[in-house]
């Protein structure tokens, strides 16, 4: 071995460390950005159906299972989450024994890293839930 070889296994090995390193933390990250918004889109999917069937009336539910899901929804640092509720089995039997509501929230989680520069359709991961929720045949009257 010559002189000019020593110390050259320490560089080598901080190099493949980075080369193999850095992209094994971005994925990791993107993991779990991804796995960090299914869990809000799910939470708020159910949250919003539980509020909706809560409610006294259709427009007073409308309202308090957006609240509900729009709280789910910041809880995991979720924006730009759209919510759409619909009534079973027709949208005008809402909140009538036998009828259910179902929630889909849909949102995308951008990867990280990726600068807001080059566009918003760059890069991301789209997740959504649907929850539907029976109204319940036995309900005491309010």
């Amino acid at each position: 071995m010559s002189e000019r070889e020593e110390g050259t296994a320490t560089i080598e090995f901080v190099w493949l460390t980075l080369l193999l390193l850095v992209p094994f933390v971005y994925i990791l990250v993107a993991v779990f950005d991804t796995q960090r918004a299914s869990f809000g889109v799910s939470t708020a999917s159910r949250s919003a159906a539980r509020a909706f069937l809560q409610a006294p009336d259709p427009a007073t539910a409308e309202q308090r299972a957006r609240l509900a899901a729009r709280v789910a929804l910041d809880d995991q640092g979720l924006d730009g989450a759209s919510v759409r509720i619909t009534c079973l089995p027709s949208p005008g039997e809402c909140l009538q024994p036998g009828s259910s509501v179902r929630v889909v929230v849909r949102a995308t989680q951008r990867l990280p890293l990726t600068p807001s520069s080059l566009g918003a359709q760059l890069g991301g991961v789209t997740v959504d839930s649907t929850h539907t929720e029976p109204y319940g045949s036995f309900r005491k009257e309010r």
